[in-house]
């Protein structure tokens, strides 16, 4: 049962029951009071620790905005620059998250502090000061009564009616005092219901209004997230394919060093010991310089330099080289020595000692001593293959027999061109097309090869032309719009640059295109969007004259330059271009704010195959509902310039498995080989057989 209410009859009766309700009354609102008073602490020491925290995130973001990522080479794809700029947006992010804490931090001072300690002292210590006024003047009353009981009847009567009309004005003032208490008593129990709940209501109401436009953030965030996990995901794509690019490298670096020692036709450079003659009795030092030797102008550039002294670079001392002798060791107890007759101090001649054999040998060779000189080698696949593949009539042929075969056998096959042949059956196929009488085997009705074996070919004989189909004069120029500029100024830079390839490139690589296009048409089914097949092609196609991880770095711009061929074929190969610029590089242009990228920038497949990851009912069934046709499918790429839509169903199904498996996880574990143009995030299995799959 709850508190007894206080008749006021009973303030009269002033009885021991009433005073017992009284006191009930009295410390209820003292155990309001306490709980007032310990809320208020309580909010004190969240709002402090929420500024805390508000303080540490502001701090956060503040340290997330200021860094920013450094990059590898002279430009940067679409991709990277949106990854460069995604920590100046996660700062934005929080700090716009900050302003509504901070917002609601004052909505809580506001609502719910103030009124509860404004109902505490207004309401509830007036009370209190009620409550002394009732006893003390229950106290007066009482004595007064008291004293006048103890009067004696022997007084005169004017005495006895004046103690009695005192006394009986003190019981009415009592009596007034006991019935304004009892009344505010019962005011404030029934005030306190409401007073104390509703700023408590006002609370949560900012508490919800906070986390709901944590929401909206969230919302409006949700398109910048998921572009850039498909920028993410395409960076992470090329990086794999980057990454098995320069393990080759580096392996064959390391079993034939000699063979990659000079990467310019123009200078040679490393280390020499130089030696320096002091008068005597003091003899002669050798000095550590890294040299570097400009042939043309035969000028000898030497840079004091010693790891054990802390790395620390002197000064650069140039000579002119008039001529160059080997030294014998009849003449000095030193292997591997050089005398350079230097043209600026005659008579002078500067005595050299490289580092081997070898680096003897290429120093001769730079610098036009007598020595024999080795040459250097360049890889090529045919080369090491044993292929003879050349872009002839048979090459070309057995190019439009293979597409036939594969768009009338496999052009719905998840992974075409990224799921690999075996190897052996791979070399045969292609030296069997390749021969003279190739135009007798009909792939396309033929079962005798399956469609990952006639692709891997097909890629194989592309790799093996002694030239790219795309040239080396053409890779800097063809590489060049790719790394910016506008849509449209690259579109028109690589239309331009088609035109001037021979006339069987071109013929060769339009029918490419075309059947490429085709193949993205049906991503729906194959998962072959145009920026996977960028990634399979673009390193094919063209490739440097010299290989070095400089130019290693350039492979996510081939496949930009693979995806424009692709999406815009019909306009490339059919028309001549109207106007070609004079250089086809442009500005670099900055990437679009969050908000423009909401307007603009289209959603697009991922940059990836991955069959584990994806689960293909899905994605049909999402396709039957709500996915345009195939022929209406986007071929785009996330780092593609066409303005064409992607389907946003196979968009929506790849990032929501990809919270769930990683995307560049391998088609198959079969396989231990994979190709090294390839293997940017897919493995490859093999067809079964002890072989492994063609790399």
């Amino acid at each position: 049962m709850g508190l007894h209410p206080l008749e006021f009859s009973e303030c009269y009766l002033d009885s021991p029951s009433f005073r017992d309700k009284i006191k009930s009354h009295e410390a209820e609102l003292d155990k309001t009071n306490r709980f007032i008073k310990e809320l208020y602490k309580d909010g004190k020491n969240l709002i402090n620790a929420t500024k805390q925290l508000g303080m540490a995130q502001r701090k956060f973001a503040q340290c997330l905005g200021e860094f920013q990522f450094e990059y590898i080479g002279d430009a940067k794809t679409d991709d990277e620059k949106c990854i460069d700029e995604s920590l100046q947006e996660f700062s934005a992010f929080l700090k716009n998250l900050e302003d509504q804490r901070e917002l609601m931090m004052r909505n809580i001072t506001e609502t719910l502090m103030k009124p509860l300690e404004k109902f505490r002292k207004e309401q509830l210590g007036a009370l209190r000061a009620e409550r002394k006024r009732y006893e003390k003047e229950t106290e007066k009353y009482y004595s007064s009564l008291e004293k006048l009981l103890n009067m004696s009847s022997k007084k005169k009567e004017p005495q006895l009616q004046e103690a009695d009309t005192q006394v009986e004005i003190m019981r009415r003032h009592f009596q007034e005092e006991s019935l304004d208490y009892v009344c505010k008593l019962q005011e404030i129990q029934e005030r306190k219901k409401f007073e104390c709940v509703e700023p408590m209501l006002a609370f949560f109401q900012t508490v919800f209004t906070f986390y709901h436009q944590g929401f909206e953030l969230a919302k409006d965030f949700d398109h910048y997230k998921r572009e850039l996990q498909i920028n993410i995901q395409n960076t992470r794509n090329r990086f794999e394919g980057t990454r098995s690019e320069v393990n080759e490298l580096m392996k064959r670096i390391r079993e034939a060093p000699q063979e990659y020692r000079q990467t310019s036709p123009i200078s040679f450079e490393g280390y020499l010991y130089v030696q320096e003659k002091r008068p005597p009795p003091f003899g002669s030092s050798w000095v550590k310089r890294y040299c570097t030797f400009v042939k043309e102008q035969k000028i000898l550039h030497m840079v004091t330099f010693d790891h054990r002294s802390g790395g620390k670079i002197g000064e650069t001392e140039s000579i002119t080289l008039k001529s160059c002798v080997r030294k014998t060791t009849d003449v000095l107890d030193r292997r591997f020595c050089l005398d350079l007759d230097i043209t600026d101090r005659p008579g002078t001649v500067l005595t050299v000692q490289a580092l081997s054999e070898d680096d003897h040998k290429f120093w001769m060779q730079a610098m036009g001593g007598k020595e024999p000189v080795g040459h250097y080698l360049m890889r090529t696949y045919s080369k090491e293959r044993g292929i003879d593949a050349q872009l002839d009539d048979v090459g070309f042929s057995f190019v439009k027999n293979s597409i036939s075969a594969i768009e009338k056998r496999g052009i719905n096959d998840q992974g075409l061109y990224r799921v690999v042949g075996v190897s052996s059956k791979v070399q045969k196929l292609l030296s069997l097309m390749i021969d003279e009488k190739s135009d007798e085997v009909d792939l396309s009705a033929s079962e005798d090869w399956d469609v990952k074996t006639i692709t891997s070919a097909l890629k194989l004989y592309l790799r093996s032309l002694p030239e790219p189909l795309m040239t080396y004069e053409l890779y800097k120029e063809f590489i060049s719009p790719a790394k910016g500029g506008s849509p449209e100024s690259r579109i028109q830079a690589v239309h331009c640059l088609v035109h001037k390839l021979p006339e069987r490139n071109r013929q060769v690589l339009g029918l490419l295109m075309k059947h490429l296009a085709n193949v993205a048409a049906h991503s729906k089914q194959n998962l072959m969007t145009v920026a996977n097949l960028g990634v399979v092609f673009g390193p094919t196609l063209m490739r440097p004259q010299e290989e070095t991880v400089a130019a290693i770095m350039d492979l996510k711009f081939q496949n930009i330059v693979v995806e424009i061929l692709i999406e815009h074929h019909e306009k490339i190969f059919t028309d001549a271009p109207e106007s070609c610029p004079l250089s086809p590089a442009a500005p670099v242009l900055c990437a679009p704010t969050r908000q423009s990228k909401k307007m603009s920038r289209q959603n697009r497949p991922l940059a990836v195959y991955n069959p584990q990851a994806l689960d293909i009912q899905n994605v049909s069934t999402v396709g039957d509902s709500s996915s345009p046709a195939p022929d209406e499918t986007s071929m785009g790429s996330n780092e593609s310039v066409s303005s064409q839509s992607s389907s946003a169903s196979a968009s929506e199904v790849n990032m929501e498995k990809s919270d769930h498996a990683p995307l560049n996880a391998s088609l198959s574990s079969g396989s231990n080989s994979g190709d090294p143009v390839e293997g940017a995030g897919l493995a490859g299995g093999g067809a079964g057989g002890e072989e492994g799959p063609h790399p």
